[in-house]
């Protein structure tokens, strides 16, 4: 229990962080590496995997990186680019930071669901596979969206 407590005030941090990065991040100009960078320094996180408490099925990770890719949705609907002064700036959105607190109490929910059902070790590499599934596919539009703004 003391486990369950203890993560869940570590991701309410990194959710108000997250909050406060992003939009931050609108005041100074995107770039590639902004926007390509966090999944590969993310991915550092799969090594997790090596230590067997933590594996799931692929099944089960199949499943959590789809969630993950459904949740992206609102965050790839939230953002935007436009071009000032020759710089391309991300377009702070005011349902950005409602959307992450939406998407972290879901989540936050069905952690407590499943952490019940099973360990909590193959309930980090789960939430962990669905953060990336989260945060892949929004890095991705968010690079498409950037080069189509830039090229105009």
């Amino acid at each position: 229990m003391l486990f369950f407590i203890a993560s869940s005030i570590l991701a309410a941090v990194m959710a108000v962080t997250v909050i406060f990065v992003r939009l931050k991040a609108t005041k100074k100009p995107a770039s590639l590496k902004k926007i390509i960078l966090p999944p590969f320094f993310m991915s550092t996180g799969f090594l997790m995997f090596v230590v067997p408490v933590f594996r799931v099925t692929w099944i089960e990770a199949g499943e959590a990186f789809l969630v993950g890719c459904l949740f992206s949705i609102f965050l790839i609907k939230t953002s935007k680019f436009e071009k000032r002064g020759g710089e391309v700036y991300l377009i702070r959105s005011k349902a950005f930071a409602a959307i992450l607190i939406i998407l972290f109490l879901v989540r936050m929910a069905m952690k407590t669901y499943l952490g019940h059902q099973i360990s909590y070790p193959e309930t980090s590499g789960l939430f962990f596979i669905v953060a990336f599934g989260m945060i892949l596919p929004w890095r991705i539009a968010m690079y498409f969206g950037y080069k189509k703004v830039l090229q105009s």
